[in-house]
């Protein structure tokens, strides 16, 4: 596990600053609410260290948009000082040198930041190029998320790519919005919600600990041939929440690494669990398994893990 903590600058043991630091680079760039806020953050002595850190920059008009989306926020001063110190934190990768080239070249996928969920376990990132731009934590229609605008900016302890956006910490739900692999999941949660009236994208959003098992687009199409129809549409919006509530454990942050063996309750009834092949049996003794490439992809109230088949409730 990762983990980031701030230095105090009196320290005896901190290590000498590297000639360049990506503190320099965000300075360099004229980056003063940034600089500002890694001050107050305390996090400044921190990343003159060795790192290597991958450093997303964001704007001072991306900043200025954060201030102006929170009618509680008038400054810097006004964030809570813990909550800022996760934001900032949330744009750091610790211990990597990641070129816009490597991102680019993955296509998609998650690194992990410094910032900290349930448990102390570290947010996950989601990137994905658009059109050659690599977009962070974005993926819906309403949020683009944010793009790196200026790529690598280099200094001796890592590299600074600067972005239009502040990367708030991603909760479960906007995992499942940023991904667009995971796109009906999101429609099927949006249906459920519009036809009877219930908000179980709110609810994936709000500060309770989720446990989610996330199924791709594919598992979803997979099952609307398993049911012989051709839309979620022509399925019962109570049969699809059952469904979508059969994929949430509450009150619980399990890692791969703490699945156990046996059974587990989830909102919507029991399902199977064998911890050493990953796999779930639901009530209708069907097999899905949790796909070991995609685990772990941790938000700040929870983890999500993705499955490769959608798993259904008792009939």
């Amino acid at each position: 596990m990762v983990t980031f903590q701030s230095c105090d600058s009196d320290d005896d043991n901190t290590p000498m600053p590297s000639e360049t630091t990506v503190v320099d680079v965000a300075v360099d760039a004229n980056f003063t609410v940034l600089a500002d806020a890694l001050t107050r953050a305390n996090l400044v002595t921190t990343l003159e260290e060795e790192g290597p850190f991958t450093v997303f920059a964001p704007t001072n008009q991306a900043f200025q948009d954060l201030l102006d989306s929170n009618n509680n926020w008038n400054s810097l001063d006004d964030i809570p000082l813990n909550t800022l110190t996760e934001v900032l934190l949330n744009h750091v990768i610790i211990g990597e040198n990641i070129p816009a080239s490597t991102l680019i070249g993955a296509g998609s996928g998650y690194e992990t930041t410094g910032a900290s969920g349930p448990e102390s376990t570290n947010l996950s990132l989601y990137f994905n190029v658009v059109n050659g731009v690599v977009q962070l934590n974005g993926g819906s229609s309403t949020d683009a998320g944010a793009n790196v605008i200026t790529p690598d900016q280099m200094a001796d302890n890592g590299v600074v790519h600067v972005i239009n956006k502040v990367l708030l910490p991603p909760t479960t739900a906007d995992h499942a919005i940023a991904n667009p692999a995971l796109s009906v999941l999101v429609d099927a949660l949006v249906y459920a919600d519009t036809q009877d009236g219930t908000d179980l994208v709110a609810t994936l959003s709000q500060n309770s600990t989720f446990t989610t098992f996330a199924p791709t687009n594919d598992a979803f199409l997979a099952l609307l041939s398993e049911l012989g129809v051709s839309a979620l549409t022509d399925i019962d919006a109570e049969t699809v929440e059952a469904v979508l509530l059969t994929h949430v454990i509450t009150n619980a942050n399990v890692t791969s690494g703490e699945l156990t063996t046996g059974m587990v309750a989830t909102l919507g009834g029991n399902i199977m669990v064998d911890a050493g092949s990953l796999t779930i049996t639901d009530p209708r003794d069907r097999e899905i398994n949790i796909v070991p490439s995609l685990v772990d992809i941790q938000g700040s109230n929870g983890v999500v893990h993705v499955v490769d088949r959608v798993i259904l409730p008792a009939e």
